[in-house]
């Protein structure tokens, strides 16, 4: 006999339900609209997949219920090796058999010349998978799962090792399947055969690789336009971030809590808009601009619009990410190493620059890594501002959506971002690598962080200040911006702005009449859909890296932080690439954009949740399941309790992130579901600046409600280490401090 498996029957009854009771293929229209139930279950469109199989010729499904009968064979089977075996191999090769049959069979026939070679023309072929499909898809990996469980895999945990192959099946899916198929797109014509011409071409094209210019010029190669503009911006925004962490922890700077909050600025604005403002401020037009002629007669010029305009919109807009790197690594730094090196006659610039600087490398490599990373990727900033000096990420969507039409070069060049952006995350990892940077241990630090010397003091303040003006300033004009009537023109202030864009008939219901009602409410549902989903993910694999071990945990780690240098433009043009034809076809619909977002935001839920369940003790796990609970219990019982600052964190970045993104959703976007971002780029491209203004300045407000939610609930963390500087007065007396 053998001994009940209540997980094990359920997947089976999934699988059994996916064959009869769903539609194999994908629905026009939508599964959820339920138009389906009219044809269901005769119909070729709607029909299962034993009626497939069946009615309408679709012989080859046949091996999928094949398999699943295998799995349902293993379920008698008594020797409990032998049942794992079983199911471990009809799992695995009942999903590799979905899988090859979706990719090698189209909606003609063959999509593979071997394959017709080999079993003959196909009299019909077959539409893209369905729910049906894909639920069979997760049965294959469950049944897999508890196959190694069975056989003793992870101490014979099903929900650990289920929890790991599902996220691999979607992180293959979902990151390397889009990856991969843009790779082949480069060497595909346009009918899908082979033709490595265009690939060759555009390899080969001079306005990508040409040297012959000054650095960073306008006849510079696209590619080396780009990597000169990332480095530039990676280390501006660093130094930037640099000086503003030491300023805000090293000095007595009279406005701390305001500098911490320009931290969020960048995270709540629509990456284009900084442009719009600087444009509002020194375009020909501008303020600033006009000021100018009319006080020394100077011509106005377009020095804005190239690489310096898009180079200060950049650094503007990431250097705030990187003071928010930095300003933990700051104080992280021991002060009893500062304080032994003063005890060894060390001044205090001999002590920042031989003790304090290298400690926190590790934290100026990761400042460098996002402005780098975040430069190359950013396309709204140089989509405004870029004029005759195109990078990557602008020349990939013009290869698109433009009279070029060459996904072959859109390829290439996705190709090349791709290469710049995961070089520079391998050298950081590489240069870290055997390098130990820890200060922090379990003893108590209570020492004093060294006071910077007076110089330099200065010196941060005469960049910091002036710099912090000039952002106030840039984000006075976004805000400013969407009460002017036409700016350079007419400066009256008005509200016919936000009135175009989301006003509301409130005689006879409520009617949202504002042209951005609807992009709106799409951003919000999509988003809202999206953040949960991401925090879900994310977490669940911290959960997986903190608290197992198994064979190929760093590799699969890095798998997952990989998508992180992936930029956005090249998700985007890859998610165009991969799901616009059978076997997964996703484009115009909100669930390419939810994946989109998810998979794209997935590492900050992953690092979040591994920094907070590093924190958490190990023995209230091993307490738990001594207690005889399972690990799914322990997680949801203890784990997830103690997680939630980490949970609030990611759901809120999550969120803003699928509001305010703009460079792989202007690929993703549909007539029916268009967000707010894109519809903003619409807005500029027609050159409705106001309502672009006034709907970014919304966005704004949402944001900020939604940032100060998240500071309600998680509250701020607090640091039981003395953080006073050096010679600072004492607010207790010795024995005071003593009885506290």
């Amino acid at each position: 006999m053998t001994r009940p498996n209540r997980r094990l029957d359920i997947v089976l009854v999934l699988g059994v339900a996916a064959l009869m009771l769903l539609p194999w293929y994908r629905i026009e229209g939508g599964f959820f609209g339920f138009g389906w139930l009219g044809g269901f279950p005769l119909s070729p469109e709607a029909a299962p997949g034993l009626v497939q199989i069946a009615a309408h010729g679709r012989f080859w499904l046949a091996g999928v219920v094949l398999f699943l009968l295998a799995a349902g064979m293993a379920r008698g089977m008594a020797d409990p090796m032998r049942r794992g075996a079983m199911l471990a191999w009809a799992g695995g090769l009942g999903l590799l058999f979905l899988c090859l049959q979706g990719l090698a069979i189209g909606f003609t026939g063959w999509t593979w010349t071997v394959s017709e070679n080999l079993f003959g023309p196909l009299a019909d072929g077959q539409p893209s998978m369905g729910a049906g499909a894909v639920l069979s898809a997760v049965v294959f990996v469950l049944v897999f799962s508890f196959g190694l469980a069975e056989r003793g895999v992870m101490k014979g945990d099903a929900f650990v090792v289920s929890a790991i192959a599902l996220l691999v099946f979607l992180v293959a899916v979902f990151v390397f399947y889009p990856v991969g198929s843009m790779f082949v797109g480069a060497v595909q014509d346009f009918d899908g055969s082979f033709n490595p011409d265009g690939f060759v071409r555009n390899m080969q094209d001079p306005g990508i690789w040409s040297l012959d210019c000054v650095v960073g010029g306008a006849r510079c190669g696209v590619a080396w336009r780009t990597l000169w503009l990332g480095i530039v911006t990676g280390l501006s925004s660093t130094l930037l971030g640099l000086a503003f962490a030491l300023v805000a922890t090293r000095t007595r700077f009279p406005c701390k809590k305001a500098l911490r909050l320009l931290t969020i600025l960048p995270i709540i604005t629509p990456p284009f808009v900084i442009g719009l403002a600087l444009i509002l401020l020194f375009g020909r037009a501008g303020f600033v601009t006009q000021a100018v002629a009319s006080l020394f007669g100077v011509e106005p010029g377009r020095w804005l619009y190239g690489l310096t305009g898009i180079w200060i919109s950049q650094v503007l807009s990431f250097t705030p990410v990187a003071f928010l790197v930095l300003i933990g690594v700051v104080e992280g730094v021991s002060p009893s190493m500062e304080e032994a090196s003063q005890t060894l006659r060390a001044d205090r610039w001999r002590t920042f620059v031989k003790v304090s600087l290298p400690l926190m490398k590790p934290g100026l490599a990761n400042a460098f890594l996002i402005g780098f990373i975040e430069s190359m990727a950013d396309f709204g900033n140089p989509l405004v501002l870029g004029g005759s000096h195109g990078v990557l990420s602008t020349e990939i969507f013009f290869a698109v959506v433009g009279s070029q039409n060459d996904p072959s070069r859109a390829a290439v060049l996705a190709m090349v971002l791709l290469a710049f952006t995961l070089s520079a995350f391998l050298a950081q990892r590489l240069w870290l690598s055997g390098r130990n940077f820890s200060t922090v241990t379990g003893k108590g630090d209570n020492g004093v962080h060294a006071a910077l010397p007076r110089w330099l003091s200065t010196g941060l303040y005469a960049v910091v200040v002036p710099w912090i003006a000039f952002t106030l300033v840039v984000y006075g004009m976004i805000l400013f911006g969407g009460f002017m009537k036409t700016w350079g023109l007419d400066n009256s202030l008005t509200l016919d702005h936000y009135v175009k864009a989301f006003s509301v008939n409130l005689s006879g219901g409520t009617v949202w009449t504002g042209v951005a009602w609807n992009s709106f409410w799409t951003t919000m549902e999509i988003a809202l859909i999206a953040a949960p989903l991401t925090a879900a993910v994310g977490l669940l694999t911290a959960y997986l890296i903190v608290r197992q071990k198994f064979a190929g945990r760093n590799v699969f780690e890095f798998a997952l932080m990989m998508s992180f240098a992936i930029p956005g433009t090249v998700i985007g043009v890859s998610y165009i690439m991969a799901f616009n034809l059978p076997p997964l076809e996703m484009t115009g619909t909100a669930l390419i954009l939810i994946a989109c977002f998810v998979f794209r935001n997935m590492p900050v839920g992953v690092r979040g949740g591994v920094a907070a369940m590093s924190q958490l003790d190990k023995s209230l796990d091993e307490a738990s399941l001594t207690l005889g609970a399972g690990s799914f219990r322990t997680v949801r019982r203890i784990i997830l309790p103690l997680l939630r600052p980490a949970i609030t964190a990611a759901l809120v970045y999550s969120f803003v992130r699928a509001i305010t993104s703009i460079s792989a959703v202007i690929f993703l976007v549909s007539a029916e579901y268009n967000m707010a971002t894109a519809y903003i780029v619409g807005l500029v491209e027609n050159g409705e600046y106001g309502v672009a203004i006034a709907y970014s300045s919304m966005l704004i407000v949402v944001m900020l409600v939604v940032i100060s939610g998240f500071q309600f609930l998680v509250g701020e963390r607090r640091l039981r280490r003395d953080n006073r500087l050096a010679g600072a007065p004492r607010t207790l007396s010795p024995e005071q401090e003593r009885t506290a």
